[in-house]
Formats: C-alpha cells, sequence, structure tokens
C-alpha cells in the first residue's frame, strides 16, 4: 500500500548509459532534456508549489470577474465583462481533511441563468479542481448560451527558456498508442487538440503537461465526451489555453440544468517534468483512482477462452468451468474469469448487441453455474457489456426504438432508458454472481448527438449522453459498492479522468500481444495512468485473434521475451488450456516472477530511456516504492539491437544507503550502493536478442 502522506517525488533529470548503438540512434528521443546526469534526491511537494497554487487560486477566483479562469458567451456577450453585474455568492465545506469545496455562485438578475463554478482544493497536493453548472432558473427559454470553456486561462514565463508542452496520442488500435510527444510552443504558435468521433481518447490524450523551464501545469480534461484544447501563444511571454466540450450553443429551458467538463490543474516547481508527472500519479491514486473495499485495486491475473470460443460466442456452461478447471489443474493463479464479448443471443456474432440476456441455448441456466465454480475456487468473474451500441433486430430495437439515437445508440440522455439500464444491469450482475462490470462502446457517438441537436440546441444531446453514463455508473457502484468496473472503448478510447475515477482500464488498447507494441504502451500510459491492463500469451506467433476450435488445441510456446513485454498490473491470459503440452512449469514460474515485478505498479515511474519503437535499440523503465525504498526494473534488448550490454543510472535511492538487486531470472542477488546506482548505473547484459531483464531492488537494513 501506497504511503499517501509522504507524497514523495524525485528530482533527477536522468539516467541512461547507452551502448555504441543506442548512442548514434536516438532519433527519436522524446526525453532528451531529462537523460542528463543528475542528482537524485526523494523530496515531498514543496512548500513552493503549495505557495503557487494558493496564489493562482486568489488571484483568479477571489478577484476581479474578468480573472474567472472560465467563459462563455450569452446572449451574443462574453462572460468576462457580464458576471461583473451579476449577483455573487461563495459557499465554503469541507469535504475531508484534504479536501475544501468552494462554490462560486453567479446569477443573472434579469434571465435567472445561475452559473455554478464548483471548486475543489487539495491541502495535500498543489492541485485544483473545477467543474461549471449552468441552471436556467428562470420561467422562459435562456439566451443562447455558446463557447462555454471550462478552461480560459493564461500563464506567462519569466526566463528565457520557451514554453514545453508534454502530451501523448490517445488510443486507436496501433502500436504508437501512448506514445510520449513534445511540442515546442514559440512566438505565434497555436495547437489545437480534439478526440475524433466523440470518445474523448480516441487519437488524443486528454492530459497535458506544459513546461517552462524548471516548472510547469498539469492540464487535464475530464469529459467523456468530444473536447477540445487550444494552447495559444503570443508574440511576447504568455500563453493563453482554452478547454471544453467542442462545440455548444444552446438555450436551457426553464429548470433546465447542464456540466461543463472537469478542469484539473497540477503546478509544479523546481523539478524536471517527470517528477511532476509522479506526483500526478500520486494525486490519481489517493484522490481519484477506484477503492471497492476502501482498497486500490490490486494486481490481478485473470484468465479467459476467448481465442478459442471467438470471444463468448461458441462458449457455454460446460467448455467455461473446463477452461477454469484446467487453469486450476496446472496451478495458473487467477483472481477472474474473464467472459467477453457474446454472451447474449447473438447468432454468432458478437457484434449484435442490444440483447442483454445470458443465451438461452448455450446457457439454459444463465451465467450463475459458472460464477459459482469459479467461487467456489477462489476467483471472481468479469462479464462484458456494450450497453450503448444497439443492433436491429435485438431486444432494444425491437421493444424500445424510441430511446434509440438513429435507430443504434441508446440514448442514456432519456431518463427512462437510463433507469432501465441502471435496473437491468444490477439485476444481471446480482443474478449471475459478477464480480466486475466490463464496459465497452465500439462506435463513433458524436454524429448521432449532433444530428439529434436542433438549431438553437448544439451541444445538449452530448451533455445529457455523458451526464446519463457517468450516473449509469455511479449507480451501479452505490449498488454494488465492492465492485470495480472496467473501461473500455475500443481499447481505450474512453480513458479520461472522469472514467479513470469510476473504473480501471483493463484492456488499454486493442492493439495487443506484439511485444515492441506492449513495451511502448506500457512506457507511455505509466506516465498518467498508474493502472492498467492488456493481453499476454506468453507468445507472439501472428496467429488470427481466434484459433478453430474443431482444430486440435494450440500447443503456445512460453517466450519470457514476450511475457515480459506484455506484462502490465493486470493481464488477462489467453493460452488454449484444452492443450496438454505448454510448458506449464515455465508458465508457473513466470507467473510466480510477475507478482513480484507488478507489486510495484503503485511506485514512482521512471522512464531509463527515451521512447522508441525502433526494434535496434533498448527500452527500459523503474518502479520506485519510496516508502518501502524499493523498487522493480524492466529492461528490453530488442530483436535488432546489438549491445548486450548497457547501463541505466536509476532514480529515486538514498545514495548513503545500499540496495540489494536481484535478477528475476536467475535469482541472483548483488549488492550495490546508492550512489553507485544513481551516479554510475546499474550494468544490465541480456545475452538474447531479443531479450528481457526483469529485477527487484531493496534497501538493505
Amino acid at each position: 500500500m501506497v504511503d499517501y502522506d509522504t507524497h514523495t517525488a524525485h528530482s533527477l533529470r536522468a539516467f541512461c548509459v547507452p551502448g555504441v548503438l543506442m548512442r548514434r540512434i536516438w532519433a527519436c528521443a522524446i526525453l532528451a532534456g531529462v537523460l542528463a546526469a543528475g542528482s537524485a534526491v526523494a523530496v515531498s511537494v514543496s512548500t513552493d508549489e503549495m505557495a503557487v497554487v494558493r496564489q493562482w487560486m486568489t488571484g483568479h477566483f477571489a478577484g476581479e470577474s474578468r480573472t474567472i479562469p472560465f467563459s462563455f458567451d450569452y446572449g451574443a456577450k462574453s462572460s468576462k465583462s457580464l458576471l461583473a453585474g451579476w449577483t455573487r455568492e461563495v459557499v465554503s465545506r469541507k469535504l475531508d481533511d484534504a479536501r475544501t469545496e468552494r462554490t462560486f455562485r453567479f446569477t443573472d438578475p434579469a434571465s435567472g441563468l445561475e452559473v455554478r463554478c464548483v471548486v475543489v482544493e487539495y491541502a495535500d497536493f498543489p492541485t485544483v479542481e473545477w467543474t461549471v453548472y449552468f441552471k436556467n432558473n428562470g420561467a422562459t427559454d435562456t439566451p443562447v448560451l455558446a463557447n462555454i470553456q471550462a478552461l480560459d486561462t493564461a500563464f506567462s514565463r519569466v526566463g528565457e527558456e520557451e514554453f514545453l508542452l508534454h502530451h501523448s496520442k490517445g488510443a486507436q488500435s496501433k502500436n504508437s498508442d501512448y506514445a510520449p510527444l513534445e511540442t515546442r510552443l514559440g512566438p505565434g504558435d497555436a495547437n489545437v487538440f480534439s478526440p475524433t468521433g466523440g470518445r474523448p481518447a480516441n487519437g488524443a490524450w486528454p492530459y497535458f503537461n506544459l513546461q517552462w523551464g524548471d516548472q510547469g501545469v498539469i492540464v487535464v480534461v475530464g469529459w467523456p465526451g468530444q473536447w477540445q484544447s487550444e494552447f495559444t501563444r503570443d508574440d511576447g511571454r504568455e500563453i493563453h489555453i482554452r478547454t471544453g466540450q467542442q462545440q455548444t450553443h444552446f438555450r436551457l429551458r426553464p429548470g433546465e440544468e447542464v456540466r461543463s467538463p472537469r478542469i484539473v490543474l497540477q503546478f509544479w516547481q523546481g523539478r524536471d517534468w517527470i517528477g511532476a508527472q509522479n506526483i500526478w500519479r500520486r494525486w490519481m491514486m489517493a484522490h481519484n483512482m477506484p477503492r471497492p473495499g476502501g482498497k486500490l485495486p490490486p494486481p490481478m491475473a485473470l484468465g479467459s477462452s476467448y481465442r478459442v470460443h471467438h470471444e463468448m460466442t461458441q462458449a457455454n456452461e460446460a467448455n467455461q468451468i473446463m477452461f477454469i478447471d484446467r487453469y486450476l489443474e496446472e496451478k495458473i493463479p487467477i483472481d477472474y474469469w474473464w467472459m467477453d464479448a457474446g454472451w447474449y443471443p447473438c447468432d454468432g456474432e458478437w457484434h449484435r448487441v442490444g440483447t442483454w440476456e445470458p443465451d438461452p441455448e448455450r446457457f439454459p441456466r444463465g451465467l450463475k453455474p459458472i460464477s459459482d465454480h469459479a467461487h467456489a475456487n477462489g476467483m471472481k468473474t468479469l462479464l462484458w457489456f456494450e450497453p450503448e451500441r444497439v443492433k436491429e433486430g435485438t431486444w432494444l430495437a425491437e421493444h424500445h426504438p424510441e430511446w434509440l439515437l438513429d435507430g443504434v445508440l441508446l440514448d442514456l440522455g432519456n431518463p427512462d432508458a437510463l433507469q432501465w439500464l441502471i435496473d437491468h444491469v444490477d439485476t444481471l450482475l446480482t443474478v449471475q454472481g459478477i464480480d466486475l462490470y466490463r464496459q465497452d462502446f465500439n462506435m463513433a457517438p458524436l454524429a448521432h448527438w449532433r444530428k439529434n441537436d436542433a438549431e438553437d440546441r448544439q451541444g445538449i444531446t452530448e451533455i445529457k449522453h455523458v451526464t446519463g453514463y457517468l450516473a449509469f455508473w455511479d449507480a451501479l457502484r452505490r449498488r454494488h459498492p465492492d465492485m470495480l468496473i472496467d473501461s473500455c472503448a475500443s481499447g481505450g478510447r474512453r480513458n479520461e479522468l472522469e472514467a479513470m475515477r469510476r473504473a480501471v482500464p483493463l484492456w488499454r488498447s486493442d492493439h495487443a500481444y506484439e511485444p515492441v507494441s506492449m513495451q511502448s504502451i506500457t512506457y507511455g500510459i505509466s506516465l498518467w495512468l498508474p493502472y492498467h491492463g492488456t493481453g499476454n500469451g506468453a507468445y507472439y506467433d501472428r496467429l488470427p485473434a481466434y484459433l478453430d476450435p474443431a482444430a486440435p488445441p494450440h500447443t503456445t510456446p512460453i517466450d519470457p521475451y514476450v511475457f515480459w513485454s506484455d506484462c502490465a498490473p493486470a493481464n488477462n491470459f489467453v493460452f488454449d488450456m484444452r492443450s496438454r503440452d505448454i510448458d506449464y512449469e515455465a508458465l508457473r514460474r513466470l507467473m510466480e516472477k510477475r507478482e513480484k515485478l507488478v507489486a510495484n505498479c503503485y511506485g514512482d515511474y521512471y522512464p531509463l530511456t527515451p521512447y522508441a519503437l525502433d526494434e535496434s535499440v533498448w527500452m527500459a523503465w523503474q518502479f520506485h516504492r519510496p516508502e518501502h525504498d524499493a523498487g522493480a526494473i524492466q529492461a528490453f534488448r530488442r530483436a535488432q539491437c546489438p549491445d548486450e550490454q548497457t547501463r541505466f543510472k536509476l532514480r529515486g535511492l538514498n545514495p548513503k544507503q545500499e540496495y540489494l538487486v536481484t535478477d528475476l531470472a536467475t535469482e541472483k542477488s548483488t549488492k550495490h550502493r546508492g550512489r553507485e546506482l544513481l551516479d554510475v548505473g546499474l550494468s544490465i547484459v541480456i545475452p538474447e536478442q531479443p531479450g528481457a531483464s526483469v529485477l527487484t531492488y531493496r534497501a538493505v537494513p
């Protein structure tokens, strides 16, 4: 368990000492500014950082209305001038020892429009967040609200170093998913970011770290829809940031209320940007990630038969129980049995979604016997849903076409549809004995939202769907407080902050298994999300996603390089358990060693090499748990890399402490002084090409 009272971070600037070829070919050195020698001293959130956020709050929420860091147009007039003439009220309340909520309420005396900005300040992190609400308290429609920017503010630099934006690619089922990017913002530069099609991480990633010199601010937009962020540089020393829902132009009906995206700012001072990312990771763990049963989700191993049974389209009670029994027989430890798409009536086509009942032909007793069998053997169960997409001929399409947008999208802004979904899914989870709810979303909703907006209601359908989607998850969590939710939308395309407060991404990308891609995806996503998952087959054989269940069982060779490349805090293992010829002993050894690695997933994260998809380089990273003065290192020598040895300077260690470093492959240990590991580095040798090295370390008492 992470000790959140320390909130230590680590301000070191570098650490990789690559071999000859690596010095020659780091063409994509995203972390070039970080990979330079420096000292490693663990530091806590500084008083300077806390002072900056307090000063910013005072300047933007306690000052004149024109400094308020959000904006909108109302009746074709700017809020920057309007709010000064509206009544203002401020109410504060303490949420807990770490959080204070301040509500700033502005009311237009003419129309009755109420604008409410709910701000949360943190006492333990240099972080502030807010959401803006608009409510029509009048008796008639409001004038048009337009161009709502949940964030509209500027930052100025003092020194000569230019603004540098650290950001990432979103998920698009590509080997470059979550790739870290750098964009230098010079005078006159303007950069606009937005996702594709209404899923918030589809192509663009709604998390940014803006740096100038050794300070900066993390800017994050929480909106499960179509957001847009603009970073516009003037000709002097200022950068202007505007972020909000991409399209807003609507009137509010009497009594109607809508909300903006959630905005989070986290300020940092006097450290490198990787150190700032670790403060972000800690804030995510301390105040955001779901905690069923009061605890962070543990690392987990899940098992499924989806490659053999074409997701669940060819699954039945007997073969599901058989697969569970085979995992038990081979002593492969599994925490959850994963039942994916196709358990409902679908005529062998899993994407025929819209009838949410177990297929009576394949599961005449429902899924409960499978859940009961898993529970009796110490496993829990996961079940896949895609409730928003609806296909022709399914139950929803036939019985409630009035709930559908364009006949294909369940309108979660419709109160009747939303209530039916809450009650129906709740009942299914309870009756079928399901422990983890998995939600997918394999369509682009934006065109359907916009097609169903009137000219003076642009953006409303999206807002109501988004708020309904979040209300659905909130209702499930209230009814099942010990249940995890898995967020999936064609593999990771919906993993913005609002979702990550309610769910974990057990399938971070639909691009899976290929080792170089998996290494690179772990590298990128770990900068922002401490917990994530993917598939693991321990072998990349380029076979189709589905095996032929009529063919002989597939004997998977066990490849440690692929196994370690695929490792994540959560792994869905996809072996053909019908086979008795797999090297299960080798797999058991790897699974045991994996537990030692993933026990460090909530530690601070340090890339040890630049990001690269090149086959001719090393890639490595470190997880460090300062509360235990321990951690782990993963290093990969890729297939065309000629250097079998390199050296990595570690981070976060105590220079005066001695550390025991253990190679998980050989189980051999060596002792090193902290100063040596920080300044000279740890030498790693990988004779195999490709090959992997996984090491753990701990301070010696």
